[in-house]
């Protein structure tokens, strides 16, 4: 932020792999034998999109509500204050806090140096870390000197030595396993293509260069994408990417400035967005993808203007927002990958006037004043046309008591009554034109020594709009076995006990019946060796061996469904949904997930008779197979638009 004028769907999901490999009958590599070790404990937090809503893997809405933690984006590389605090102190009081979520600004630049195998060493003016002594010592005295008696601060950071810290990958690592442990979700923001403490203030996602002199191109800015989001495909701490923070530019700057329109062009944002979306998703079709918005529009206020056209005074050929707010052009060119837009989530920014005096703050502005000089047009009909979901991935400013608070608050109410999810700017001090939410850290030597100073009046600002129960106040998490902080909850756990009773402050207040909780399963070692037949696929995982051979096809009368998880209640003539392995009257991606899961373990994820009739939606007649599952994701990513389908 800052000062301006501102595939087809995986056979088999991530969440499902940590239960078991499924057979299908779709192309196999020969005598391919492959061990892996789950790196998650259970995987099953990944979220997708249904209209303007986000869901969990059983069809349970969420709110996305946290901060954002900037510093990986900097040389520093890592996040900033842990050089004044302990990584587990911050962590844990985010969470006691209530913040679900969040986002840390990175560069294309420290990614690049992680994929090419030479990853950038954190620095000591980025972290304070030290495991005096390293290893337990004789005293002299016939004692021993524990290890980390004299010094024990951000231990993990370091190597063995006790002092030297470690790699900036390591780093990311730690904080992602330190993230999972409070029960906070994560995504990273690429802030910048190079490291810079002022990175955000360049227009585009490519064209400088790095340290060693590398320059990023859009290629480079693609690849180290994918590289990451393949990396961590099985670690659901790390739910999505942000490809670029605030691409920006007037349009009199030509191929200089970010553009959102139909064509090719390199400096075409949303062209560059689907394309980068499409390739993260090859690897992960369960990561989130969220697209900022530009900094300028076309207006059409004269016949043949075009973007590199100089301003005018009167009639300007263009209509300006903040950087990263301007999705005006999203109304005729989507985002639209080729999987369907099940992961895309549209991530405005949007600042009060202490950041810029914009225009329309230049009346006694109220939420409908907003709405019509602003948000409606710019980004809000998204939301609430149902479109897409929304996170404004920064909002935020100084308490002035005055004009900019009245924004925050206006805006903050809006996003409580209208689903928005959101990611504050930011938790950091350091931040010149907002503050932050931590007004001081100071720390001994010592885990469980750092002292945060919250800035408590903006903390009670924007703790309204984080996600929790209307009675009890409990924040409610994204992980679904791990609680929130010390007296937040899990997924489950609001499911549970909390939705159908009190529920919760989202739409301005809800209570839900008929939340599905997901049940965990621990890691497990799995070894799958799969060999092709002529018309069979025969998967052995753990010992068990499953074969699903492409028989008969029987007929039967087809019920016509729409994709998506549009929920429908109509029956075939033998009296029952098509697809409805989970027997909750909808057809969405949670039944492919519970065929998966009773696949790989009957005992612990069976489904019912009636379900196992409804599963039978591929190749009616062979069982409950792999294929199955595979139908009902087609059919979700509008691939097939009727079940039964029948297996080529």
């Amino acid at each position: 932020m800052k000062k301006l004028t501102k595939n087809l769907m995986s056979l088999v999901s991530a969440t499902a792999m940590s239960v078991a490999m499924v057979g299908s009958s779709m192309p196999a590599v020969i005598n391919q034998t492959e061990s892996a070790i789950a790196v998650d404990t259970n995987n099953d937090d990944w979220l997708h999109a249904e209209g303007s809503r986000l869901y969990d893997m059983n069809g349970n809405e969420v709110w996305l509500t946290g901060a954002n933690w900037f510093g990986l984006n900097c040389i520093e590389y890592s996040p900033h204050y842990l050089y004044a605090g302990d990584i587990d102190d911050m962590l844990q009081e985010v969470a006691d806090r209530g913040m679900n979520v969040i986002r840390f600004p990175i560069s294309t630049e420290l990614i690049l140096s992680w994929m090419n195998g030479t990853p950038y060493q954190i620095s000591s003016g980025g972290m304070q870390a030290v495991y005096n002594p390293p290893v337990d010592q004789d005293d002299g005295n016939g004692g021993v000197i524990k290890a980390g008696t004299y010094g024990n601060l951000n231990k993990d950071f370091v190597e063995s030595d006790g002092k030297t810290l470690i790699t900036s990958d390591k780093g990311f690592d730690i904080i992602l396993d330190k993230c999972k442990k409070y029960g906070i979700k994560a995504f990273i923001d690429i802030h910048s293509p190079h490291a810079d403490n002022s990175g955000h203030n360049y227009n585009l996602w490519y064209g400088k260069e790095t340290a060693d002199g590398t320059m990023v191109t859009t290629d480079i800015w693609i690849d180290t994408l994918v590289w990451v989001a393949d990396k961590y495909k099985n670690n659901d701490t790390l739910i999505g990417y942000d490809l670029k923070n605030e691409p920006h530019g007037k349009g009199q700057e030509g191929d200089k400035a970010a553009k959102w329109d139909g064509s090719t062009d390199e400096n075409n944002w949303a062209y560059a967005a689907t394309k980068c979306a499409d390739a993260i998703l090859e690897v992960n079709p369960n990561a989130l993808i969220f697209i900022e918005g530009v900094e300028q529009s076309l207006s059409g206020a004269q016949a043949g203007d075009y973007w590199g056209i100089e301003d005018r005074m009167v009639n300007s050929p263009y209509i300006g927002a903040w950087w990263g707010g301007n999705f005006r052009g999203a109304r005729e060119y989507p985002i639209q990958p080729k999987n369907g837009t099940s992961q895309i989530v549209y991530s405005p920014h949007d600042y009060g006037p202490s950041v810029y005096a914009q225009t329309w703050f230049d009346k006694d502005f109220t939420t409908q004043t907003l709405l019509e000089d602003y948000w409606y047009d710019t980004w809000a009909y998204l939301n609430a046309e149902d479109i897409a979901p929304e996170l404004i991935g920064e909002w935020g400013g100084h308490m002035d008591e005055a004009e900019n608070q009245k924004w925050m608050e206006l805006l903050r109410d809006y996003m409580i009554e209208h689903h928005i999810n959101h990611t504050f700017w930011c938790l950091n001090t350091n931040s010149g034109d907002t503050g932050g939410l931590w007004a001081n850290i100071s720390c001994g030597q010592q885990a469980g020594s750092t002292q945060i100073t919250w800035e408590e009046k903006k903390y009670a600002l924007m703790e309204k709009a984080l996600w929790q129960t209307q009675k009890t106040g409990k924040y409610i998490g994204l992980d679904h076995q791990i609680p929130l902080g010390n007296n937040g909850l899990s997924l489950n756990e609001f499911y549970t006990s909390y939705a159908s009773t009190e529920g919760s402050n989202l739409d301005g207040g809800t209570i839900v019946s008929g939340g599905k909780p997901v049940e965990g399963s621990a890691p497990a070692q799995t070894t799958t060796t799969t060999q092709k037949t002529a018309k069979s696929t025969t998967t052995t995982t753990s010992g068990t061996a499953t074969t699903t051979t492409s028989g008969t096809i029987i007929t039967t009368t087809s019920v016509t469904l729409i994709g998506g998880g549009t929920t429908s209640t109509k029956l075939n003539p033998s009296g029952y949904i098509v697809g409805d392995a989970n027997c909750d009257n909808a057809v969405n991606i949670a039944d492919a997930t519970a065929i998966i899961q009773h696949l790989g373990n009957k005992d612990k994820y069976a489904l019912s008779e009636q379900g196992l009739k409804n599963a039978d939606c591929c190749n009616v007649g062979d069982g409950v197979t792999g294929l199955d599952a595979l139908a009902i994701q087609r059919l979700e990513a509008k691939q097939i638009t009727k079940l039964p389908d029948v297996s080529e």
